[in-house]
């Protein structure tokens, strides 16, 4: 499902860059992304799904190499075959519960909005204990319950791939069992793949395995600032002409000039 091949990424001034010589997911697998906060784990992610593109190296996801698409096609792509759960959930403010799990639909002409369908996105909300809130806009939802209609939007359209971010970092205990369910149960009903990055290690046992990402990043070298520097660049500009004999500097002031 998932084939990344000598791949390096780093932000310009970051400070990890990651280094993939060669990452493989199968088809059907259920994978978590596990690793401190900051070390790339959502870089990988968004990596995968084809939001940003390494400088060097190829991603394969679903049998296209989706960093040889240009950025609409990408777009394109993980709509209609991945379903992602955003960390910061991306609801639209101005849509309602339904229609925030519904948008793939309605930005994507090669989804169909059917009846068949719009009861599903209900069914979902309803999962997830959303049922009674279908009408209500994301403005007044809490945290926890945006990110329900997050993965929710991820499912509706039965995606080949499932990539989630935290998806269950904002839920109480018995909300994390029940969305980590749906996801898992959805998974095995359509057999996607998952990918989850997760912070919660209690978790890992109902994956197939689990991916370090600490074991694909190097840690750059950001230049060392010390107090001489400091006190070098905060000294007022002053200019001097230098003795060639002594090696002793001397200011030039206004008078001198005058002269």
């Amino acid at each position: 499902m998932i084939s990344v091949s000598d791949l390096r990424f780093s932000y310009p001034g970051g400070e990890f860059e990651l280094d993939v010589p060669n990452l493989d997911v199968s088809t059907g697998e259920k994978v978590a992304v596990i690793g401190p906060s900051g070390s790339g784990k959502t870089t990988l992610l968004h990596l995968m799904a084809g939001i940003r593109l390494p400088q060097t190296g190829t991603v394969t996801t679903d049998g296209v190499e989706v960093t040889g698409l240009d950025d609409g096609a990408r777009r394109d792509f993980r709509i209609r075959r991945i379903g992602m759960v955003f960390q910061e959930f991306e609801l639209l403010e101005y849509l309602t519960v339904l229609d925030n799990i519904l948008l793939p639909y309605r930005i994507n002409g090669s989804l169909r909005l059917d009846g068949e369908v719009r009861s599903r996105a209900i069914e979902l909300a309803g999962q997830v204990g959303l049922g009674d809130k279908t009408h209500r806009l994301s403005t007044r939802l809490s945290h926890g319950e945006k990110q329900r209609v997050a993965v929710c939007r991820a499912l509706v359209a039965e995606p080949v791939l499932l990539l989630a971010d935290e998806p269950t970092g904002n839920l109480d205990p018995n909300n994390t069992q029940r969305v980590l369910d749906i996801l898992l149960e959805a998974a095995d009903a359509t057999g996607a793949t998952l990918v989850t990055v997760t912070h919660d290690h209690d978790l890992l046992p109902k994956f197939d395995r689990s991916i370090d990402v600490t074991e694909l990043v190097h840690r750059t070298e950001k230049p060392q600032i010390n107090a001489d520097s400091i006190a070098a660049s905060q000294v007022s500009p002053q200019i001097t002409r230098m003795n060639s004999d002594s090696h002793r500097t001397s200011q030039i002031n206004d008078e001198q000039r005058d002269k």
